[in-house]
């Protein structure tokens, strides 16, 4: 396993205590989270919270190596059961979507595993972070919940370019066994 992912997990588990296998592989997976989700609590679907393009400003840009002022998506969207599972906020350098991709993208509440799924797209997940966070009042507001907050940074890498970058943030007191 990748140092930065062991890392972050270590100093998850000295901030919070043992974290759950369920907690570890959702932080830890280089697959899809939609998949795992879907075998932890049955079919999930996704409710888009923000969907717009934006220009990119200098940490967008770096984040997603383009220029200062490209065009992006941005996505902020809840994936949910029965009840808000993760909360996901994507940033999609749009230049390097090809128009069918982009055209399901924009419908919202398709989850990106199932869009590259879908497209064929052959890509690999780096993830950048793993990390433990005081809850904000948008997680306390959609979850009901203020327990400290996991989180992971990844990128979705498609021929050796960015193509997402992800952050997915669920309470530290979802998926105990």
């Amino acid at each position: 396993m990748d140092k930065i992912i062991l890392e972050g997990i270590k100093k998850v588990e000295g901030d919070l205590g043992s974290l759950s296998s369920a907690q570890k592989i959702l932080l830890t997976t280089d697959g899809s989270v939609t998949t795992i989700l879907d075998v932890l609590k049955g079919h999930v679907k996704i409710r888009t919270l923000i969907q717009e393009f934006r220009k990119a400003d200098e940490e967008v840009a770096r984040l997603l190596q383009i220029e200062k002022g490209d065009p992006v998506n941005y996505r902020v969207v809840v994936i949910e059961r029965d009840e808000p599972l993760i909360h996901a906020v994507s940033l999609i350098p749009v230049d390097r979507l090809n128009n069918d991709f982009k055209e399901d993208l924009i419908r919202a509440d398709i989850p990106i595993g199932r869009i590259l799924k879908k497209h064929q797209v052959e890509s690999r997940r780096e993830i950048k972070s793993v990390a433990v966070e005081k809850s904000t009042p948008e997680m306390v507001e959609i979850f009901h919940d203020q327990s400290m907050v996991l989180s992971r940074t990844y990128n979705i890498i498609h021929q050796d370019q960015v193509l997402v970058w992800i952050k997915e943030t669920f309470p530290s007191s979802l998926f105990r066994e």
